[in-house]
């Protein structure tokens, strides 16, 4: 467990969400070393967690409230960031305790420049709903190549982070990234796929792993960063008979997760 009081204020904070990836997937793709750049990130691997929703919005609306994924385990676990509120059984010495009514608008209130990098639906903010979530940062972007159908996806949203991240170098920022490329459709990622997979599903996640370096190179050089990586809900490919998530399959319910420091200089 990270001292989140000894981090918040004097490190950047870098929030990615690989939108819709399965536990064991990721699993599969790190084991077989088919995604060397998070194998060489990730201090411990992937974590086996519980998403805090089954579809996206359900899972943001909790993440921003301070409830990331929940460790596959027993017990009562401490989280990293808390909002004040009476009665938190899981808000600990180590947790950061913001007053206000989303931890985005408490990392703003502590000088933290908060940018939202969006990509799935729910963040278009081309109607109300999918302005709720990005409205709650101070800067909050999406333009199509960001979304589910550019092959390219996520090599656009690293490029514009990084333009973002050349601009005022001496502010710490809180950036969340929503990367699209895993979520339906993702057959593109297969050569000679019609159709969506696991296997089409694992090749997404290879795709997202390659253009990964130079935003966190580009991190590493503006100062120390603590990173959270996660999925926000898993789905399924035919399991049981499902398709899809926003329902209550195993597959659906378990994501990976992982947390950690990188010190300024850190990646070579």
């Amino acid at each position: 467990m990270h001292d989140m009081n000894q981090i918040v204020g004097k490190s950047n904070v870098l929030f990615i969400i690989l939108d819709t990836l399965r536990f064991d997937i990721a699993q599969q793709e790190l084991a077989a070393g088919r995604t060397p750049f998070l194998a060489s990130v990730l201090p411990a691997g992937w974590e086996e967690r519980h998403a805090p929703g089954s579809f996206t919005y359900a899972s943001h609306c909790a993440f921003f409230a301070g409830f990331l994924p929940t460790p596959a385990r027993p017990g009562m676990h401490e989280r990293l960031f808390s909002l004040k509120f009476a009665g938190s059984e899981t808000t600990g010495t180590s947790s950061y305790c913001f007053d206000t009514p989303d931890i985005v608008s408490g990392f703003a209130d502590i000088g933290y420049r908060t940018i939202c990098i969006g990509g799935v639906g729910f963040f278009k903010k081309q109607n109300p709903l999918s302005c709720v979530l990005p409205n709650l940062f101070q800067e909050s972007y999406w333009q199509p190549e960001f979304g589910v159908t550019d092959t390219e996806s996520t090599r656009h949203q690293v490029e514009f982070a990084i333009e973002l991240l050349e601009q005022k170098p001496d502010q710490k920022v809180f950036l969340f990234m929503n990367l699209s490329a895993l979520h339906q459709p993702n057959c593109h990622y297969l050569p000679g796929a019609d159709d969506d997979t696991l296997a089409s599903h694992a090749a997404a996640l290879r795709y997202i792993d390659s253009q990964l370096p130079p935003l966190f190179q580009a991190l590493n050089q503006k100062g120390d960063t603590f990173v959270i990586i996660s999925s926000d809900h898993g789905t399924t490919y035919g399991e049981d008979g499902y398709i899809g998530h926003r329902l209550g399959h195993e597959k659906v319910w378990t994501i990976p997760y992982a947390d950690f420091h990188l010190t300024r200089g850190s990646l070579t």
